[in-house]
């Protein structure tokens, strides 16, 4: 027999770091633009020319995405699934014939074996008909059963379960728990080996496609017996299977038509021929799946600002003030401004990073991790400068626009609808960790037992000389690069526009990066990763440059194919002007903030000294414990699990 667990794991701060740490990819075996960028080299040739899908992926593609649009168009009801707060069973069944659910499936399994690019653009059509349309596609196929089956899966889990995932079956993945979100090592859902099997207990929280899943990949831990290594280890498991209980139905402040509840497992049987890769593989294998996965969040971020973009154009060119259309008033254009050349930048994130995930030339563990940061933060922003430029109608609901006789637009939908990607995969703090670790990645490499307390004063003089020699070659190449050359990369000026300008101060800014990370390891050395705020800084700022390099060469590419080229080289040049001033900021803020003093108030904050402050208020939440206690189950919840008949 089985017991649901009653303890969680206890766990330092430093065995947390080692379990995410060895979770980590260890290695760099394919270049990295993004981590050339954080080093201080401008490895442009590394992305330009801007690398091209092969003629039939694009043939493919562009026909199914004119069979998308269609039941965009009349099978997607934005507007009921709004506000019925669900997905009507007849649209997730045209969606299954339209072999939707197995855009990334390989033709073998039954999918439609579309590449990373065109799978994001349907992603983004799909996310601005209905945003949780888009999370149910994304969430079964960028995180769920498709994606790790086929990076890790062997070839018979292949055969039995991507054909499913392809056609009829929809997948979830589950490593949340009610007390554990981006601190793995604390997970406390148990598999434990029982012959040929594991016998699943736990619970899983906000389990995206859960409540409607009929294949989940679940995250528990092995313990470590004779025979079995133990860890965190991922399993495909049978959603119906006897012992599972959908306990709850979430509802959020957005997207209420995602399917996202919480999930009981007591004594569930799983084969051992259902384990994905070996014992303690799990997190490495969530990790590895999220590098590509990532960017299907920041795709819909996309289709998000495109909106933005035309109802902004529409309104503001119809609405009236002062004798001429707002859009005419700096105030209101400077906004609009904003969104189209933002909007332009992340199309160009999103395009670039897909096709080199498609090539597989590059490592694009960070440029993921980028453009889902970047994607989900500038996406927030535009949608509430949309929401402003409408004014009183932005604040106001479709519905009651529409009832009102005015056109329905879900502006304040759309602001509510996004605000879960700077959660979703990785806060946005958290992504700035992810990316400040593989960032100083080199540093760490030469300087580990430099900085570990642990290590003995033998092994700190052999790092120290280790050191030595990676920075006597490394950092007089920060000093002059080809950002200080006046004719440098002057293929980017035409049509009266030049965009050479913006690339050399991204090659010099770079270096400039780079110099600012080594003073601060130099200074703060094993305490810099308690250094959050200035990591922060330091990620967004390769963000922004990322993102202006990207800019740049697809605005060379959309020239060079006579396609738009003139306007993509404005709206490169708009981008590129509106993102060095928020860098320069950046860099302002590396040594000039109020972290420390934060640091005083929070600790105020937490032992009482400010909570005069919160008198004159009453509290309208509801009682109950913060983390609700789901270790040991109570009475017995009914399932509410939905089967979405065929």
């Amino acid at each position: 027999m089985s017991a649901t667990p009653t303890t969680r794991p206890t766990v330092t701060e430093r065995e947390a770091r080692q379990v995410a740490e060895a979770a980590r990819e260890q290695h760099w075996r394919k270049p990295s633009f993004a981590k050339e960028l954080f080093l201080g080299r401008f490895r442009l040739d590394l992305i330009h020319p801007h690398p091209l899908p092969a003629g039939e992926d694009v043939r493919r593609g562009e026909e199914f995405l004119a069979k998308l649009r269609a039941f965009c168009e009349t099978g997607i009801d934005s507007a009921r699934i709004e506000r019925e707060a669900r997905i009507p069973d007849e649209t997730v069944r045209g969606l299954k014939e339209l072999g939707a659910l197995g855009m990334k499936i390989d033709h073998k399994y039954g999918g439609l074996g579309l590449t990373q690019v065109y799978y994001n653009k349907a992603l983004a059509l799909v996310g601005s008909a209905s945003p949780a349309v888009g999370a149910l596609l994304s969430a079964h196929q960028s995180i769920g059963v498709p994606q790790p089956l086929k990076m890790f899966g062997t070839p018979e889990q292949k055969e039995r379960f991507l054909p499913r995932c392809a056609r009829t079956d929809i997948s979830a993945f589950l490593l949340t728990e009610p007390d554990v979100g981006s601190d793995p090592a604390r997970l406390a859902t148990t598999a434990v080996p029982d012959g040929d099997d594991y016998l699943l207990d736990g619970v899983k929280l906000w389990t995206t496609n859960g409540v409607v899943a009929d294949l989940l990949v679940v995250m528990a831990r092995v313990p470590k017996t004779q025979g079995h290594k133990g860890g965190i280890t991922a399993f495909v498991v049978e959603a119906a299977s006897p012992g599972i209980t959908v306990e709850n139905r979430n509802a959020f402040m957005g997207l209420r038509g995602l399917e996202n509840g919480v999930t009981r497992f007591q004594g569930v049987r799983v084969p051992a021929a259902n384990r994905i890769g070996p014992e303690g593989a799990g997190l490495k294998i969530a990790l590895t799946t999220l590098n590509t996965g990532r960017l299907s969040l920041p795709a819909m971020c996309v289709g998000a600002g495109k909106w933005c973009l035309k109802i902004a154009r529409e309104w503001s060119a119809a609405r009236e003030q002062w004798g001429k259309p707002v859009a005419l008033h700096e105030a209101v254009g400077s906004k609009i401004a904003f969104i189209a050349a933002t909007t332009f930048a992340l199309e160009a994130v999103v395009d670039l990073s897909s096709q080199m995930a498609d090539e597989d030339r590059n490592d694009i563990r960070i440029e993921a991790a980028l453009a889902k940061l970047y994607g989900s933060e500038m996406a927030c922003l535009m949608a509430d400068e949309l929401v402003q430029i409408r004014g009183g109608r932005g604040f106001e609901t479709a519905e009651s626009l529409a009832a009102r006789g005015e056109r329905a637009v879900p502006a304040e939908q759309m602001l509510r609808d996004l605000r879960i990607n700077r959660i979703f995969e990785g806060s946005t703090e958290i992504m700035h960790l992810l990316i400040a670790r593989e960032a100083v990645d080199a540093h760490l490499s030469v300087a580990g037992d430099l900085i570990d307390p642990d290590k003995s004063l033998q092994d700190k003089a052999k790092a120290g000389a280790q050191a030595g020699v990676f920075y006597a070659k490394w950092l007089p190449r920060l000093i002059a690069g080809p950002g200080q050359l006046p004719r440098s990369y002057a293929e980017f000026r035409h049509g009266g526009v030049d965009l050479s300008p913006h690339l050399r101060h991204v090659e010099r800014t770079a270096r400039k990066l780079a110099r600012s990370t080594f003073y601060a390891m130099s200074r703060w050395q094993g305490r810099m990763e308690t250094k959050q705020g200035f990591l922060g800084r330091i990620v967004d700022i390769g963000a922004e440059l990322f993102a202006m390099s990207a800019a740049c060469v697809r605005a060379e590419l959309l020239r060079s194919q006579d396609d738009h080229g003139r306007e993509a080289y404005q709206l490169a040049d708009a981008f590129c002007h509106q993102a060095r001033l928020r860098v320069d900021a950046l860099f302002t803020r590396l040594w000039d903030n109020t972290d420390d003093l934060d640091r005083k108030v929070v600790k105020g904050v937490l032992t009482g000294t400010y909570e005069w402050l919160e008198h004159g208020v009453v509290d309208p939440s509801g009682d109950g414990p913060w983390i609700a206690d789901t270790r040991t189950p109570g009475t017995p919840r009914p399932d509410v699990r939905r089967i979405i008949p065929e």
